[in-house]
């Protein structure tokens, strides 16, 4: 897709990597304020990457990433050179993120956003216990694990795939169900759903076994319950270097041995 570019914002992760990218870039190209820009491109790794998709979201902002993190599977190549015509020519993305609408004993319902995913982990040394349920009907009474969390395509090659879940094409209206070290049912390696759904977690015996519940960068301790579900009317939108695709990278990192 071709698009005209003639103003961009620059925004750095603060590393000195980073920094001084951004101060070579915009010597070369200027620099507009993020809320006039035609494009904001990002320096640093996937966690600036998020946070700046997440500080973005429905503004109809476009985000161009450049690697200069320690993780880049949502960035692009750094390269200083023709970078104009590389954005321009650029396949936009489309990123839908979650809603997590957690309850607590100590701060009652917070809502949160997550691009990635959505995941509960065990507090303690002690196992969690949590039940789940799909669109109001019960599918596990009691999940024994580590953990368990919600992915979106998008955060399928992130904890997701180290949790042994599926990665899933950015354009798939699906959600990846992932336990992380499930002890009972032994068996039970996860499952896909269809983007539309509501997913609950109810925390059993949270006094003794508490979970913490984490949406991206946003963490909630103690929770006695949790609901998942896309956030539909919110949208990021994330720009990949032709030649190197959101598909091209998912087919790649599926090929990696």
């Amino acid at each position: 897709m071709n698009r005209k570019i003639e103003t961009f914002a620059f925004l750095s992760s603060g590393t000195p990597d980073s920094e001084g990218a951004m101060h070579d870039l915009i010597k070369i190209y200027g620099q507009a304020e993020a809320r006039d820009a035609d494009v904001i491109i990002a320096l640093g790794g996937d966690g600036f990457m998020l946070q700046t998709l997440q500080n973005y979201m429905n503004q109809s902002k476009m985000i161009y990433g450049m690697n200069r993190g320690s993780v880049g599977f949502l960035m692009n190549e750094f390269s200083d050179i023709d970078l104009k015509e590389r954005v321009e020519a650029a396949q936009a993305e489309t990123i839908r993120p979650l809603k997590m609408i957690t309850e607590s004993a100590e701060d009652g319902t917070f809502t949160a956003f997550a691009l990635n995913e959505v995941s509960l982990l065990r507090q303690s040394y002690q196992a969690a216990k949590i039940k789940i349920t799909v669109d109001d009907k019960v599918r596990l009474e009691e999940l024994i694990c580590d953990g368990v969390m919600v992915a979106t395509p998008a955060g399928s090659t992130a904890y997701n795939l180290s949790a042994q879940g599926p990665i899933l094409p950015l354009d798939a209206r699906l959600l990846a169900l992932t336990p992380v070290s499930a002890f009972r049912p032994r068996r039970w390696r996860g499952a896909l759903l269809p983007n539309k759904v509501t997913v609950r977690f109810d925390i059993l015996e949270p006094e003794k076994r508490p979970v913490n519940a984490v949406a991206d960068h946003t963490e909630v301790k103690s929770v006695l319950s949790v609901t998942v579900e896309e956030a539909s009317q919110l949208r990021a939108t994330i720009l990949f270097d032709k030649n190197h695709s959101w598909n091209e990278r998912i087919l790649k990192e599926q090929f990696l041995y």
